[in-house]
C-alpha cells in the first residue's frame, strides 16, 4: 500500500480548511487544492515512504504495470494513471466551468474528456453547489447570459451538508461555491472550459482567460429533474454512490473492524479518508495508517485489507 506527498495548490479563490484537515504543517497560504494522487503530466505526486519512496506515480505505474493498476486498466490506459483525486476548499465562488466528454474532447484537440464527482466534507453552513441547469436555454442563449453576467440564474443551486454526494458527468454546467470543502474523484485530464468566473482579476490585475466557444461545443444542454446524488447511508459495509465507465465509489462508515475482499476486483483501489483514524492490514500483514485527510493506493496485487479502526472514508476504483 502506497502514500504519497501532496500537490497544495494556492489559488485566487483558496481557503485555510485543507492544511490543518491533513493535519500537516505548512506556511503556504489560500490552499485551494490538495492534488492528493495525480499522474498528470507536470503535476505527478510522489511516493513518500517504502521501496518506492521518491518514484513519480506514472513512472510506479510503468514499472509495476498490471501488478499495481490491473490488467484491464493498463491495457486501456498505459502508463497514465487514470483517476486524480483532490480535496478543494473554496473561500470564494469558484469559475463556472465546464469539460467536455470524449468525443468533443479529441474534436478540440485534447487527450481526454473529464467525469467527476464530489462528497462533501464538513462546509460552512450556507454553502452552495451549481450544478446544472434549472432552465431550458438555448446554444445562442447561453452566450448572451455569459455576455451579461447572467448565466449563474440558470444554474441550479443546491444547499450542502457533509456526507452529500454530486456526480458531474462530462457536458454539465457547474461550480464549487463559496463555503464548499470536497472531495473530487475524477479522470486523470486538466481539461476545464471556464464559462464565467464573476469578472474577477488575478495578481497582475487580469481576467482569467474564458472559454465561451470551447464550453458552448462541451455543454449538454437537457434540464435534469434532480442533480443530487442520493444514497442511504449505512454504518459498517460499503454503500456505493458512484458507477461510471471511468470510476465506482463507495462510503464506508466503520466503527468495528471490516476486511475489505478485492480477490476478484482487476484493478487498483483508492481509500480515502474523511473522518476519524484506522490501521490498514492486507493480505500478507503489511500495515499502514489511514486518517482524515490522507489518501492510500492499493495496489491490483492486493487480495484483501483489514481495516480496523473509527473511520468515514471513500473506497474508489477503476
Amino acid at each position: 500500500m502506497l502514500k504519497f506527498e501532496p500537490l497544495l495548490k494556492s489559488t485566487i479563490w483558496g481557503g485555510d480548511k485543507i492544511i490543518p484537515f491533513k493535519q500537516i504543517s505548512s506556511s503556504q497560504t489560500q490552499v485551494g487544492e490538495s492534488w492528493e494522487l495525480s499522474g498528470v503530466p507536470g503535476h505527478e505526486t510522489v511516493v513518500s515512504e517504502g521501496e518506492h519512496k521518491g518514484k513519480r506515480l506514472n513512472q510506479l505505474v510503468s514499472e509495476e504495470r498490471e501488478r499495481l493498476v490491473g490488467a484491464d486498466n493498463y491495457r486501456r490506459f498505459g502508463n497514465e494513471f487514470p483517476l486524480l483525486i483532490k480535496f478543494i476548499d473554496a473561500r470564494r465562488d469558484l469559475s463556472i466551468q465546464v469539460h467536455p466528454d470524449e468525443e468533443t474532447a479529441h474534436r478540440l484537440g485534447k487527450e481526454h474528456g473529464k467525469n467527476e464527482m464530489w462528497y462533501v466534507l464538513e462546509s460552512d453552513e450556507g454553502a452552495q453547489i451549481f450544478d446544472g441547469l434549472k432552465n431550458q436555454i438555448t446554444p445562442e442563449e447561453y452566450k448572451v447570459m455569459v455576455e451579461d453576467g447572467s448565466i449563474c440564474d440558470a444554474l441550479a443551486r443546491f444547499e450542502v451538508s457533509e456526507g452529500d454526494v454530486f456526480f458531474i458527468p462530462a457536458g454539465r454546467i457547474h461550480s464549487i461555491g463559496k463555503g464548499c470543502f470536497v472531495t473530487e474523484i475524477q479522470q486523470t485530464s486538466d481539461v476545464t472550459y471556464r464559462i464565467y468566473d464573476f469578472k474577477r482579476k488575478d495578481d497582475s490585475g487580469h481576467y482569467r482567460e474564458l472559454h465561451t466557444s470551447e464550453a458552448a461545443e462541451s455543454i449538454d444542454y437537457r434540464v435534469m429533474p434532480d442533480y443530487r446524488t442520493h444514497y442511504t447511508k449505512r454504518k459498517n459495509e460499503g454503500v456505493e454512490v458512484v458507477s461510471c465507465p471511468y470510476f465506482t465509489t463507495a462510503v464506508y462508515d466503520l466503527d468495528e473492524p471490516m476486511t475489505l475482499d478485492y480477490s476478484e476486483l482487476d484493478s487498483f483501489v483508492v481509500l480515502i479518508g474523511v473522518k476519524g483514524a484506522a490501521t490498514l492490514i492486507d493480505d500478507e500483514g503489511n500495515a499502514t495508517s489511514l486518517r482524515a485527510g490522507e489518501t492510500v493506493l492499493v495496489p491490483a496485487t492486493t487480495k484483501e485489507v483489514r481495516v480496523e479502526g473509527k473511520i468515514k472514508m471513500l473506497e474508489t476504483y477503476v
